[in-house]
């Protein structure tokens, strides 16, 4: 057994070579790495469930995901898990729980997220608007994507998220 930060700096370089391996070389290196650990070990099941998805095998990321969540996935990671496993089950056809996922994930205070954590709200809104979308709920797809741009805009901040919001209110078309 390896200790934390010595594992934590392997995966870490392993993800830095995602793009320079074949995706089942890939995976069995995670999947090496994973078994350096406890089989309930959170992290290790969450990093072969990212493996997985990110080599295109959506199905068994849900897997992998789901455990890790299950074996109690805290910080970062479980966010990350969130946010990963909404995706991969609105790219398998299910945007309805990928909406309930993230919409839950949203409604977390900010107070009980640290920094990390907080960084990626951006990107609960926008795969949650991808799910809105895929769901026929455009008006609120596009509010929460504009909302999310609106803070990133070097000028007609206030206006676009003033927008995004209206969008929820006016009728289409009017």
């Amino acid at each position: 057994m390896t200790n934390d930060h010595d594992w934590e700096t392997r995966v870490a370089a392993l993800w830095a070579r995602l793009d320079d391996l074949e995706p089942a070389d890939f995976r069995d290196r995670v999947a090496a790495l994973a078994a350096e650990r406890s089989d309930d070990d959170a992290a290790a099941v969450f990093e072969q469930g990212a493996a997985h998805d990110s080599t295109g095998m959506p199905e068994e990321a849900v897997v992998h995901y789901q455990r890790a969540l299950d074996l109690g996935l805290t910080g970062l990671r479980r966010r990350r898990a969130v946010i990963q496993l909404a995706s991969s089950l609105r790219n398998l056809g299910r945007p309805d729980r990928s909406v309930e996922l993230l919409t839950a994930e949203r409604e977390i205070p900010a107070d009980r997220l640290d920094a990390d954590e907080q960084a990626l709200s951006g990107a609960v809104d926008a795969f949650l608007a991808l799910a809105l979308a895929d769901t026929g709920r455009d008006r609120e797809a596009a509010s929460l994507a504009l909302g999310a741009l609106a803070p990133l805009l070097p000028r007609y901040n206030r206006s676009l998220a003033h927008y995004a919001k209206d969008l929820l209110k006016t009728p289409f078309g009017s």
